[in-house]
């Protein structure tokens, strides 16, 4: 019975012992939880003062927004500005028109026929703004003549021809040497022979 009551004591002064080794391993458990738990309640409220920041940004500039004083253009400001564009491109060509009635009349006071404005010029009509209406005497026999664009050497003969001066391609060939019907460049001088 020595041996039973032995075992039963070194039982009895063990499991304390046992116990106190578990509370300990639990303990430590806990404040691991506790910690993590810890942790967790800090980052949500990180994440809940940058919602309120983030938040009170938004209202911000949404208020920025709805003022009309800020740096922003409203929709209204937008159709106003187009509405004073459009306004001064019609004065501007209100102003064109004006300009180019009075060169007219000054053209007629002067005796020089009135030129066509060039815009308004057909791109194969001969006769250029500068050119005479009435072919003027000719020069050493000839007529001077600029290339505009859009002139071919059929329309500015075709043109010649209806001022009184009868002319035909191939003499505007042989009197410019060199001068090749598909490569007229703007601006350059030909020769018109008179008759």
């Amino acid at each position: 019975m020595k041996p039973i009551f032995l075992l039963l004591a070194a039982a009895m002064l063990a499991g304390p012992i046992r116990l106190r080794a578990e509370d300990a391993a639990v303990d430590e458990r806990l404040n691991k939880l506790s910690a993590q738990i810890q942790d967790l309640t800090d980052a949500r409220d990180a994440l809940n003062k940058r919602i309120e920041d983030l938040a009170r940004q938004l209202r911000e500039m949404q208020d920025q927004q709805g003022k009309s004083g800020g740096s922003y253009a409203s929709a209204d400001d937008v159709k106003q500005l187009a509405a004073k564009i459009q306004e001064v491109d019609d004065k501007r060509q209100q102003d064109n028109e004006h300009i180019l009635k009075e060169i007219e009349k000054l053209g007629t006071k002067l005796g020089a026929p009135a030129s066509m404005p060039r815009s308004s010029r057909t791109p194969t009509a001969a006769p250029s703004p500068d050119s005479p209406t009435t072919p003027a005497a000719p020069d050493k026999g000839h007529y001077e003549y600029t290339i505009h664009e859009g002139d071919t050497l059929n329309a500015i003969a075709k043109a010649y021809s209806d001022q009184g001066v009868h002319i035909t391609t191939d003499q505007i060939l042989k009197a410019n040497p060199g001068l090749k019907e598909r490569s007229l460049r703007v601006g350059q001088k030909i020769v018109i022979p008179a008759q």
